[in-house]
């Protein structure tokens, strides 16, 4: 999957800057699909991400640990900080940030990539986990923009792969149990959880969508009925 994550973080990348490109600098101070945030929020905390798991590239090339983010609170106002910049700041910090990251990963050798680092939610993983956690944030936040990208402008292949990944972290959760069928492909999932499992249909990118807390269209239940809320996912 680490070949695989880099190509998703490289389209993801591409994908997330293009559409900020075609959005005019003052839609990014409308609110977004995200609760509380504004383009510019959300702007950015994918600056601010890219910047993050750069400190992981760090960590996992020199055995110094080097956090995320030094707590949540300072996570919080860094980004709050951020949304009040002008629109070509933050877009140039974006856009900076990611070509650095690119640029550490590229430095990390074979050995390096095995290092285990943190995610910001505490998990110890293999720093070859970090260009998935970055295909993660650009593939779902180009979405966010509001910017015209839908989840079925994503890569199938990734889509699957992020249906795969947040069911396995629902499963661990207090959410309700669910078994997911895909519409358009022989796919299905099952997330672990409260209750008797409901089964949910949909296609791909709609269950993506609706595992990851975004609105989701044609994604139901038994007889067409809704399907249930669930928590937040990271």
């Amino acid at each position: 999957m680490h070949v695989d994550s880099l190509r998703w973080m490289a389209q993801g990348t591409k994908i997330f800057f293009d559409a900020l490109a075609g959005l005019p600098g003052e839609e990014l101070d409308q609110p977004t699909a995200l609760d509380g945030w504004t383009g510019k929020h959300l702007l950015a905390h994918v600056a601010a991400n890219a910047d993050a798991l750069v400190k992981l590239t760090r960590w996992a090339r020199t055995g110094e640990e080097t956090p995320m983010y030094s707590s949540p609170e300072q996570r919080d106002a860094d980004i709050e900080a951020g949304a009040n910049r002008p629109a070509t700041e933050l877009r140039a910090w974006a856009a900076q940030a990611a070509a650095a990251l690119d640029a550490r990963l590229a430095e990390l050798n074979k050995q390096q990539w095995t290092h285990r680092v943190r995610t910001a939610q505490g998990r110890m993983v293999p720093a070859e986990h970090v260009p998935w956690m970055r295909a993660r944030e650009v593939m779902v936040h180009a979405v966010d923009l509001g910017a015209g990208v839908g989840f079925d402008d994503l890569p199938p292949d990734f889509l699957s792969a992020l249906i795969d990944d947040i069911t396995a972290k629902r499963s661990s959760g207090d959410g309700p149990a669910l078994t997911l069928t895909a519409t358009d492909r022989k796919a299905t999932w099952a997330v672990a959880g409260t209750g008797d499992p409901t089964p949910l249909t949909g296609t791909v990118a709609g269950l993506a969508a609706y595992l990851s807390g975004r609105a989701a269209e044609g994604v139901t239940g038994p007889g067409g009925r809704p399907a249930p809320e669930l928590p937040r996912w990271l």
